[in-house]
């Protein structure tokens, strides 16, 4: 197997928000799978950074469902909420050097400049509050904002290809800190990443419009860019994708071989043992992986 240099980190981060159900198990296994194939260190963050949303003990119930799957983490378990002064540092240094600023917007203010938004379709801030457009205006700060660079942004997805999106046209200066106090998930899980050394992110694709703004930040923050995977995704009988938002159940427990042969067909992994013992069946499943995606990987750092 290819072993990469710097070595090999990868990560799953799931918000504990519920238990882990189908589709978070594809996420869970996709990313243990690449770490083990590349002789790599595969770690587990709690995004609990949005904490009204986390009740107590789910993130305790997590790593409990993965020990019963045999994905263990190789090192002590982040939280976030743990680590907020690393997302302090990052925004004061932001705001020194003129890459953020603080907003006094409100959602209703955004909605109503963009009434012909389709409902799927995310609000896109204009830069009301830059300072060059007369900042605040004299209202009291809201939000913290950061800097969109002009410009298309252009990454490399391993599953998916080339990728690029005008960030400018289609987010707008977006959130570093909210309105409430909390951190936003773009901030939190760049700085994370960085200082975890992450090399490499494998997550589902619903996240991929996430990259370019993460990539931005990590420019910004001067933090290297790992590479990025991003996964099929199992969606609802509605087409959805399957979340704890919509009802999804907790995986059956009582048959965690049978959920892990599930989750690698969703991954394109094929003609694994179904009798094998969890163990077995999982050094078969590393072996799989990295023969199905040793010629997809490209230098860690772009």
């Amino acid at each position: 197997m290819p072993v990469f240099s710097p070595p090999y980190v990868g990560r799953f981060a799931p918000s504990p928000t519920g238990p882990l159900h189908t589709g978070s198990v594809v996420a869970a296994l996709g990313s243990w799978l690449d770490a083990r194939a590349h002789a790599g260190r595969w770690l587990v963050r709690l995004e609990d950074v949005d904490t009204p949303r986390c009740p107590a003990g789910l993130g305790e119930e997590i790593l409990r469902q993965l020990a019963v799957l045999g994905l263990q983490p190789d090192d002590a378990v982040t939280w976030q909420s743990k680590t907020s002064a690393r997302y302090e540092t990052a925004l004061a240094d932001l705001v020194a050097r003129n890459l953020a600023y603080p907003c006094a917007c409100t959602r209703k203010e955004l909605a109503a400049t963009q009434p012909d938004r389709t409902r799927h379709h995310a609000l896109t801030y204009p830069g009301t509050c830059r300072p060059e457009r007369g900042g605040l205006h004299g209202r009291p700060a809201r939000a913290w904002r950061f800097r969109v660079p002009s410009g298309v942004q252009q990454w490399n997805d391993r599953r998916l290809g080339p990728m690029e999106q005008d960030v400018v046209r289609d987010v707008g200066d977006f959130v570093l800190r909210r309105a409430d106090g909390l951190w936003a998930y773009q901030l939190a899980v760049v700085v994370d990443d960085g200082a975890q050394g992450i090399t490499d992110v494998v997550r589902g694709s619903d996240l991929a419009d996430n990259t370019p703004r993460q990539i931005q930040l990590q420019q910004a923050l001067g933090l290297p860019r790992p590479r990025y995977l991003h996964l099929p995704l199992v969606l609802a009988p509605d087409g959805q994708k399957l979340s704890k938002q919509n009802g999804a159940a907790p995986f059956d427990e009582g048959h965690p071989l049978a959920v892990l042969h599930e989750a690698a067909g969703r991954l394109g992994l094929t003609g694994l043992p179904t009798g094998a013992n969890r163990s077995d069946w999982l050094a078969q499943a590393v072996r799989a992986w990295a023969d199905q995606t040793q010629s997809t990987m490209d230098p860690v750092f772009d």
